[in-house]
């Protein structure tokens, strides 16, 4: 079996028909907050991005990938970003269209994921920063294994707000 496909699902790197899509994932007001955006992004910015990014992690520093289902639709993003080389560790980030949430595409996702970066790439530790207000996003990395180490207060900034985090993280032992 490939490493990276699973029950029909497929991570794969971004291709230049999949511009549409992740204009339509980058440019949702909703997931600015959780990504650190300050705004939406150009067509011609994104597919620059497709064009340019080699997908290699140790090159680029980040890692994405599209969650194709069995179907050919991409139905999500998954991402490894902030990679130190050193310390063997990257962020992990993961978006699912609306109507695959809760369905379990999210945690095959990041089990390939893992498998991918624990078994090929030689990753140590994986973790994410996670709004305490998302319940789905914490179970999820929960069910992988993913363990809270951390609570950072008034992390992330909401409009006026600031919201609280917890960092959880899996370790390749």
């Amino acid at each position: 079996m490939d490493l990276l496909q699973k029950d029909g699902y497929l991570l794969r790197a971004p291709e230049p028909e999949d511009l549409a899509c992740m204009v339509r994932f980058e440019n949702t007001p909703s997931l600015w907050e959780v990504s650190n955006a300050t705004g939406p992004y150009s067509r011609y910015h994104l597919k620059q991005y497709i064009a340019n990014n080699r997908n290699d992690l140790y090159e680029d520093r980040q890692l994405r990938l599209m969650i194709e289902s069995p179907e050919k639709e991409v139905v999500g993003i998954i991402d490894l970003f902030n990679f130190e080389p050193f310390h063997h560790r990257a962020e992990v980030g993961i978006v699912i269209a609306a109507p695959y949430r809760q369905k379990g595409v999210g945690q095959l996702a990041l089990q390939l994921l893992m498998e991918h970066c624990f078994d090929f790439i030689g990753i140590h530790q994986l973790y994410a920063h996670i709004d305490v207000t998302n319940e789905a996003s914490i179970r999820l990395f929960k069910k992988c294994g993913f363990e809270q180490c951390g609570y950072l207060k008034e992390w992330m900034r909401t409009g006026k707000n600031y919201r609280d985090v917890v960092i959880v993280q899996c370790l390749n032992s």
